[in-house]
């Protein structure tokens, strides 16, 4: 399931940047995209020329509408495409939810719309059909989780979720959200092992009957990312925790709120779930990588989440909170 785009009101924002100044330039600089950049403290990796570059992302969703012809991404490096719904199909004459997440980090349009990691190389696979819910897209998510090991991938953004299907038999109940009854949960488990991160939006149904998170969001070894405002509190929509067997989920959050994306039109908008907040969170993961090439997968996401501004005083809504990607750097650099 590619997670439904929520409407919401603007709300005001405490500024999250020092001074006037830093907030002109940055503004200036990254456009549109500040925000999302700003709230992570992801700008000064930028600045010293951490950009994503040498870290390799694999994008899994529904499609790619226009992206080959999109202006804002004529310098991204994308290396490859795979169709695992439907080999024949022309992925970017797919759906655009996977337009409007890779935009979030691909994007490199100075002073309108940067993204988080516009340096990274890319692969884009298609595992979502947009038109059913079967079980059968746990069966290609995890083929494309074995494509992206076989091709060298550092990171993987997961904008799906899965708790009902068309078949009501087949949906879950919450006593499944332990990171093992389900097969993609058990396969997300294993991805940090292999030397890769995955990071997998937490869910928009906060304010629905369901509530909490969804699959592979419960997995162990991940990173599951819920969504905030621009003033750092928690949207309404995003899904709760904790895991059934009582972990912290989500496990960080990034703004999911009026988020900036690229339509397939090649015009910003702004958009809303934690489809969004799990690629800005992924670029700036990149970025952070690449300033700590030393540092495994399993190291990566510890210091992330100890970054986070709740990491003492954990909560199922916010889950260890908002990462601080220089704090980050800082802790990393000491291993």
């Amino acid at each position: 399931m590619q997670y439904k785009h929520v409407e919401l009101p603007n709300p005001g924002r405490k500024e999250l940047i020092n001074t006037d100044q830093e907030k002109h330039d940055s503004v200036m600089i990254f456009g549109k995209g500040a925000n999302q950049i700003n709230i992570l403290n992801g700008a000064h990796l930028h600045e010293m020329g951490y950009r994503g570059k040498g870290i390799t992302i694999a994008i899994v969703d529904a499609g790619f509408q226009n992206v080959d012809v999109i202006p804002a991404f004529k310098h991204a490096d994308i290396i490859g495409v795979k169709d695992f719904v439907n080999p024949n199909d022309d992925i970017y004459a797919e759906h655009n939810h996977g337009t409007r997440v890779f935009s979030c980090i691909a994007s490199d349009e100075k002073y309108v719309f940067v993204g988080t990691a516009p340096e990274a190389s890319f692969w884009l696979l298609r595992t979502e059909d947009a038109y059913t819910e079967q079980p059968v897209e746990e069966d290609n998510w995890i083929a494309a989780i074995e494509f992206a090991d076989s091709v060298g991938v550092d990171i993987i953004n997961s904008s799906l979720g899965y708790y009902h299907f068309d078949e009501p038999h087949s949906s879950l109940l919450h006593k499944d959200l332990n990171g093992k009854t389900h097969i993609i949960s058990r396969t997300a488990s294993m991805i940090a092992a292999k030397g890769m991160i995955l990071c997998t939006s937490a869910g928009n149904e906060g304010n629905d009957a369901w509530k909490k998170i969804s699959i592979p969001a419960d997995a162990k070894d991940i990173l599951s990312v819920g969504s905030v405002n621009k003033n750092g509190l928690v949207s309404f929509f995003s899904s709760v925790g904790y895991s059934a067997d009582g972990r912290v989920k989500p496990d960080v959050c990034a703004l999911g709120s009026m988020a900036c994306v690229l339509g397939s039109n090649g015009h910003t908008t702004y958009a809303n779930g934690t489809s969004f907040s799990s690629p800005i969170l992924t670029g700036m993961i990149a970025c952070l990588w690449q300033a700590l090439p030393e540092l495994n997968a399993y190291e990566i996401m510890e210091i992330v989440r100890k970054s986070g501004n709740a990491y003492s005083t954990p909560n199922v809504k916010y889950g260890n909170g908002i990462p601080d990607f220089m704090e980050a750097l800082d802790r990393g650099r000491k291993k």
